[in-house]
C-alpha cells in the first residue's frame, strides 16, 4: 500500500492554472590568486578574478540522499537550479512544477506525465511531500514537468534508490 500526503497536494486537483513561485538563481563569487611562474621567478601577487558562476539546469532531491536507508513516514524535499517553479498551467518559457514518480523512469522530453498512485504531481509548486512506502527498495524519480504535465526530459530529473525499513 503506497500513501501519500502533502499539505497542499490532492491528486484529486492535480493542476491549478495560476500563480508561480521562487527561483533558484545565486551567483557565485570566485577569487584565484596569480600562479608563481617556477622558471623565471615572476610572481604576481594579489590577483583576483571575480566571475559568476554559471549553474546547470537541473532538479535534484535535497532529501533523502541516493542509497538512504529510511522509515516510514518518509519526507522528500525537491530541488530545482536554473528554471522557476510555477503552478501547473502556467505555459510561461523556463517554468514548471516537479513530479514524483515512485519505482518509475524518467519521462521522453515532452511526454504527458500521468497522474497516478506512483506518479505524483505537485502542480501547486510544493517542493516537499511526506510518502508512507511498503518495506524494501524504491526507486524514486523526480521529474521536471511544463504546466500541461509535459515532461522535460531526462536532462531535468533526477532517480535515486531508498530503501524503506
Amino acid at each position: 500500500m503506497l500513501r501519500v500526503c502533502s499539505k497542499a497536494w490532492s491528486l484529486s486537483q492535480p493542476s491549478i492554472p495560476h500563480g508561480a513561485a521562487a527561483t533558484a538563481d545565486s551567483p557565485a563569487v570566485l577569487a584565484a590568486p596569480a600562479p608563481a611562474d617556477r622558471g623565471v621567478g615572476v610572481r604576481a601577487a594579489g590577483l583576483l578574478a571575480v566571475s559568476t558562476v554559471a549553474q546547470a539546469e537541473g532538479v535534484f532531491f535535497v532529501e533523502p540522499k541516493d542509497g538512504a536507508t529510511v522509515s516510514n513516514p518518509v519526507h522528500v524535499v525537491f530541488g530545482i537550479e536554473g528554471m522557476t517553479i510555477a503552478r501547473a498551467g502556467t505555459m510561461t518559457e523556463g517554468t514548471g512544477h516537479h513530479h514524483l514518480l515512485i519505482d518509475g523512469a524518467p519521462m521522453p522530453k515532452g511526454e504527458v506525465i500521468p497522474a497516478t498512485d506512483k506518479s505524483l504531481h505537485f502542480g501547486k509548486g510544493q517542493t516537499e511531500t511526506i510518502l508512507t512506502l511498503p518495506p524494501g527498495d524504491h526507486m524514486l524519480t523526480l521529474q521536471f514537468g511544463n504546466g500541461a504535465h509535459r515532461s522535460y526530459g531526462a536532462e531535468l530529473s533526477q532517480t535515486i534508490t531508498v530503501h524503506v525499513q
